[in-house]
């Protein structure tokens, strides 16, 4: 159920399960003030609304109450706010046909507006992320990125059609922004007070994309699992498929990743602050693994990994690399992140699918003929990243037009995530220092962290789900037992811009089975980046309280790309 209010008590039940939280719901009260809202006009007058190069298709009222989710993560809310649902159109081109949804809620509003962000080539919406957001009281807009026809992992249905790239990569966001804000503004009678906006994986790009080109649009920008550079990020899905087609005996039966994270955790866990029973690992950087330890004596078996399929699991770790030249496109994934779980959208997904996945981007630039096999991570990257990296690549790391303008940004990663390596979102973090603030100075990371933080997830898989705690404000995740904003992120952000009070920590909670209609199995702080939880030494490690928030000291190999090939 996602239904708490955040400035409802009701939580405190399922909070004493775990962890006090005296005082906690004082702050969250204050985060969540309602702004001067208006009155609300009526639902159906919208079908007139004019926007430019917009077409109304709809709008409709809604009675709330109980809804499930029809998109992909089924979230369910047990009582919804009466809304206004608004359905437009955008098409900024004559080959552009931009879909938006704007979700208005009728009571509870908060006077605010929140953006949200798609998955994977979009071509649908997140009805998730639209319901939590009228949940929480905001009037919430989601879009379906302008690419009719692709859905989940296949964008074949772009090809051919340059401006709908563009759409995706960064004006179809810019544009439902302007246009929701625009009917907000007529619906209720006063624009919102202040704007946020929340995504994942695209979605994380889209946020990205945002605070680069459009530093106005938003107050307060949550980004999570960023596909920010995308380009090279696809390369690092051919590598791996390639890596375990390459031979028969190179493919990893999906039991065999589960034996290689099994081995993974043994080996390394205790070792980065987390506690010795932790079925994953805090900073998978402190552990040094070479899959070679499971190669079998003798050719195969179930137990252990052939000659083959190690090389192909040192690929999974190595990532994208020009052969040319040695350099690295887009680095591996993290020790800690392999599974059998196709649902984390990684590797077990990639190598049992009948070509790489997400590989539709490079069939926008050489057609639906083009081969994996025959992919040149030398002359074809040149020529993928010469027709996409601009629309595509949000790689500025030099924020200062967004933060001057008041902006604050929330990025987190799950360090388990098997599709996007979450290495690369702290190589981003550190570039956005040097570029923002200049060095690499304690100092610097202080200047940088008052106006952006960035929380790495323990044992989360790509934006959700994974062993470690998982649920904690995110979009598409589970709700956190209370949108409280010390276990909530987008309220600690809401927090953070309208009160000035930054995010030292937020509460990350596991429910059993990741269902939070189920108890919860932990939970456990996470910590602003460089900062990792540790454990106290003593105390239940499913508790929060057994632990810490510690800085970093160790002189962590966190690999980076080529220059050229982005930050």
């Amino acid at each position: 159920m996602r239904d708490q209010d955040l400035c409802s008590t009701s939580s405190s039940a399922a909070l004493a399960r775990s962890v006090s939280v005296a005082s906690t719901m004082l702050l969250a009260c204050i985060a969540c003030e309602p702004a001067a809202a208006g009155t609300p006009s009526s639902c159906a007058s919208l079908t007139s609304f004019s926007f430019p190069n917009t077409t109304i298709n709809s709008a409709t009222s809604m009675p709330g109450g109980p809804y499930a989710a029809p998109d992909a993560w089924h979230l369910v809310f047990t009582n919804l706010p009466p809304y206004c649902m608004v359905s437009a159109t955008i098409a900024p081109t004559s080959d552009s046909s931009i879909g938006v949804q704007v979700w208005m809620p009728t009571a509870r509003y908060n006077g605010r507006y929140l953006g949200t962000g798609n998955g994977g080539y979009a071509g649908g919406f997140f009805q998730s992320e639209l319901a939590d957001g009228i949940n929480r009281g905001f009037a919430t807009a989601n879009t379906d990125m302008g690419a009719t026809g692709a859905a989940g992992v296949n964008g074949d249905a772009l090809v051919g059609h340059p401006e709908k790239w563009k759409d995706f990569g960064w004006r179809a966001t810019h544009l439902m922004t302007e246009f929701s804000k625009a009917l907000i503004t007529t619906f209720y009678g006063n624009p919102p007070s202040k704007s946020y906006f929340a995504g994942c994986s695209t979605g994380g790009q889209q946020a990205l994309m945002e605070v680069q080109r459009f530093p106005t649009d938003y107050d307060g920008v949550l980004a999570g699992a960023p596909a920010f550079n995308r380009t090279h990020l696809h390369t690092v899905l051919v590598a791996d498929y390639r890596a375990t087609h390459l031979t028969l005996a190179s493919y990893i039966p999906p039991t065999k990743l589960d034996l290689v994270n099994q081995a993974v955790v043994a080996a390394c866990r205790g070792q980065d602050g987390g506690a010795s029973t932790d079925p994953f690992l805090t900073d998978p950087r402190n552990c040094k693994f070479d899959p070679a330890t499971l190669q079998c004596p003798v050719g195969d078996a179930p137990t252990c990994l052939n000659a083959d399929q190690v090389a192909a699991m040192r690929a999974y770790y190595r990532g994208s690399v020009n052969l040319a030249n040695g350099a690295v496109i887009d680095p591996g994934n993290a020790l800690g992140s392999e599974t059998s779980n196709p649902a984390a959208l990684g590797f077990a997904l990639n190598e049992s699918s009948t070509e790489p996945t997400f590989d539709s981007l490079f069939k926008w630039v050489f057609g639906l003929t083009w081969q994996w096999q025959t992919f040149d991570f030398n002359e074809n990257m040149a020529t993928v990243d010469q027709v996409l990296a601009a629309d595509l690549n949000a790689n500025v790391t030099d924020l200062r037009p967004f933060f001057n303008n008041g902006g604050r940004l929330i990025i987190y990663h799950g360090f388990a995530d098997p599709l996007i390596p979450s290495q690369g979102t702290i190589n981003y973090y550190n570039a956005m220092i040097e570029n923002t603030i200049g060095g690499h100075s304690r100092q610097s990371l202080a200047q940088m962290q008052k106006f952006a933080r960035l929380f790495m997830a323990p044992g989360m898989w790509h934006c959700k789900d994974g062993p470690g705690p998982n649920a904690f404000g995110g979009p598409i995740q589970q709700q956190a037992p209370s949108y409280d904003p010390n276990y909530d992120l987008l309220s600690a952000l809401t927090q953070w811009v309208e009160k000035g009070i930054a995010p030292t920590s937020v509460i990350a909670t596991k429910y059993t089975g990741d269902s939070a209609q189920a108890p919860i199995a932990m939970q456990r702080r996470l910590c602003p980046y460089p900062q990792f939880p540790a454990y106290n030494g003593s105390g239940n490690p499913n508790l929060a309280t057994s632990f810490r928030c510690v800085a970093d000291e160790g002189t962590d190999f966190n690999p980076t790309p080529a220059q050229i090939y982005g930050p």
